[in-house]
């Protein structure tokens, strides 16, 4: 009886993806068109299993319209950091029930951690890594624990940290999905074009990379699209997405 305990705990705690099956996914999908692979992956053997992670930002109608093609039902996951812009807000509002979700999760800050490690709202302008972990990270880590896998709305022309993505990576055991890994700027705007997908409102301000309003600024002509996020400081990403060492890239 013992044996079989310990065999169940094995079972339980074992990782639902390893760096094999991305490796798999990404030569059996290779040069397979991004609708063409979602639609067989989110039918097939990922149905019921995972969530789409949107921030509503300046590109994410994209992929929201085309995954909604497929599965409304599919659980969409928003973080509402608490220092979100309002246009954002307003603009998720009106994307996810214009594409017809029926399941938008909205996670936020552990009111307890924030009063013990960021009870002035602040900590963005001094540590925001610990700002981000606090408001960011452990919030999705919470929303994603029902799920082996994840879809991302991350492309590699966005920044040099990015250039080299794949389009399925292990992340804390899960498969995460980055199905416009190899998409262009010129190739999604021309989506929004032909789906006529309403942008984000900010985006006409010259605000390319949006993320929280204190840590967000206008992009100037010739830029990386990042360079408005965390303005300043040498810090290209949130820490949501894993480094290739699976450690957190802040």
């Amino acid at each position: 009886m013992a044996s079989a305990v310990r065999k169940l705990d094995t079972i339980d705690t074992a990782p639902a993806f390893v760096q094999t099956d991305a490796d798999r996914l990404n030569a059996r999908f290779d040069g397979v068109g991004t609708a063409g692979m979602l639609r067989e992956l989110l039918t097939t053997e990922l149905k019921g299993r995972t969530a789409i992670v949107s921030s509503f930002g300046a590109e994410s109608a994209v992929l929201l319209h085309m995954v909604a093609t497929i599965d409304r039902e599919i659980p969409l996951i928003f973080v509402n950091t608490q220092k979100m812009f309002g246009e954002t807000l307003a603009y998720r509002d009106a994307l996810a029930e214009q594409l017809g979700y029926t399941d938008l999760r909205v996670f936020r800050p552990d009111p307890y951690d924030l009063a013990a490690r960021d009870k002035t709202g602040l900590r963005w302008s001094y540590d925001p890594d610990g700002c981000c972990e606090i408001r960011k990270v452990a919030p999705l880590r919470r929303a994603l624990a029902p799920f082996d896998a994840w879809i991302s709305g991350r492309k590699g022309f966005q920044g040099k940290a990015r250039a080299a993505l794949p389009r399925f990576e292990i992340d804390e055991g899960r498969l995460k999905l980055n199905p416009l890994a190899d998409w262009s700027k010129t190739e999604l705007d021309g989506y929004f074009a032909e789906h006529k997908l309403p942008r984000h409102p900010l985006e006409a301000q010259g605000y390319l990379s949006i993320g929280c309003s204190p840590c967000t600024s206008r992009v100037r002509p010739g830029e990386d699209p990042r360079a408005g996020r965390w303005r300043g400081w040498d810090k290209t990403e949130c820490g949501i997405h894993a480094g290739p060492d699976d450690e957190p890239v802040f």
